[in-house]
């Protein structure tokens, strides 16, 4: 197994972790926002407000986003299994 290859395996498996992790990151990043534009304009200054409504946002993303996740990683494992014998020799 060639240095190239080492780095093929790790480039795809950071895109991948990142297009999954993408979505749910960005849920929870509107939601922080509209939650602190809230408490700003409403003056509410506690902290654990913003927990609850992020930890169902990200929930829920995760429950429509689910299948397209595990699909995407699916398919990495699917093309690294393939490839495995090409890995070996």
């Amino acid at each position: 197994m060639s240095q190239g290859q080492v780095l093929d395996i790790a480039r795809d498996a950071i895109y991948t972790i990142i297009i999954c992790g993408a979505p749910l990151l960005l849920i929870s990043l509107v939601v922080g926002l509209v939650i602190s534009v809230f408490q700003t304009v409403t003056s509410i200054q506690e902290q654990t407000l913003t927990f609850v409504p992020k930890i169902l946002a990200v929930f829920t993303g995760l429950m429509l986003l689910g299948s397209w996740i595990l699909t995407t990683l699916m398919e990495f494992i699917e093309r690294l299994w393939s490839d495995f014998s090409i890995y070996l020799g």
